[in-house]
C-alpha cells in the first residue's frame, strides 16, 4: 500500500514537472451549481410537487394509524387492533410504492438531464483548457492535497451558465 503511495506520488511528480500549468476540476459539482441544474431541479420539484404531497399525506395517515394502535394496546378489542394494522400496512405499502416509483422517475429524468448537459460541460472544459493553456486538469475529487487557486470548477461554472 505504501509502496504504491509513493509510486503514484513520483508519477504524479514527474506529471508536474513536465506540466507546466496544472488544475483540479469538480465535474460533478460544476453540473450541479450550474443556473442549468438549478432550473432543472425546480421544474422538477414542480412538476411531481402532487406526488410529493400525496406522499407526504400518506406517511402522516400511516403514523397517524401506528399510534392509535400504539394508543390503544389492550383497551380495544382484537377486531379494532387487527384492523388497524391492516389499514397500517396498506396505507405504509402505499408510501413506499409510491415513494419508490417517485425517486425512479426522478433518477431517470436526472440521468437525461445529465447526458443532455455533458456535451456542453465537455465542450466549455475544452474551451478552457485551450484559452488557459492547461497541460494537466485532475479530477478533484482523486486528490489528496491541491492548492485552492488551482480549482477551476468555478470558472467551468461561470462559462457554462453563459451558454
Amino acid at each position: 500500500m505504501i509502496r504504491s503511495l509513493m509510486i503514484v506520488a513520483g508519477l504524479l511528480m514527474s506529471l508536474n514537472v513536465m506540466a507546466e500549468k496544472v488544475a483540479t476540476l469538480s465535474v460533478q459539482q460544476a453540473l450541479l451549481s450550474s443556473k442549468a441544474a438549478e432550473a432543472f431541479r425546480a421544474e422538477l420539484q414542480k412538476e411531481f410537487s402532487s406526488e410529493q404531497k400525496q406522499l407526504l399525506d400518506l406517511e402522516a395517515q400511516a403514523k397517524k394509524i401506528q399510534q392509535q394502535l400504539k394508543k390503544g394496546q389492550g383497551t380495544q378489542s382484537k377486531e379494532v387492533t387487527d384492523q388497524q394494522r391492516v389499514q397500517f400496512q396498506k396505507a405504509f405499502g402505499e408510501y413506499q410504492r409510491l415513494g419508490q416509483e417517485l425517486q425512479q422517475v426522478q433518477r431517470e429524468r436526472e440521468q437525461l438531464f445529465l447526458q443532455e448537459m455533458r456535451p456542453k460541460l465537455d465542450a466549455v472544459i475544452r474551451g478552457l483548457i485551450e484559452k488557459d493553456g492547461y497541460d494537466l486538469v485532475l479530477n478533484k475529487q482523486a486528490t489528496i492535497y491541491a492548492k485552492p487557486g488551482l480549482d477551476i470548477t468555478a470558472k467551468v461554472v461561470e462559462l457554462l451558465n453563459k451558454q
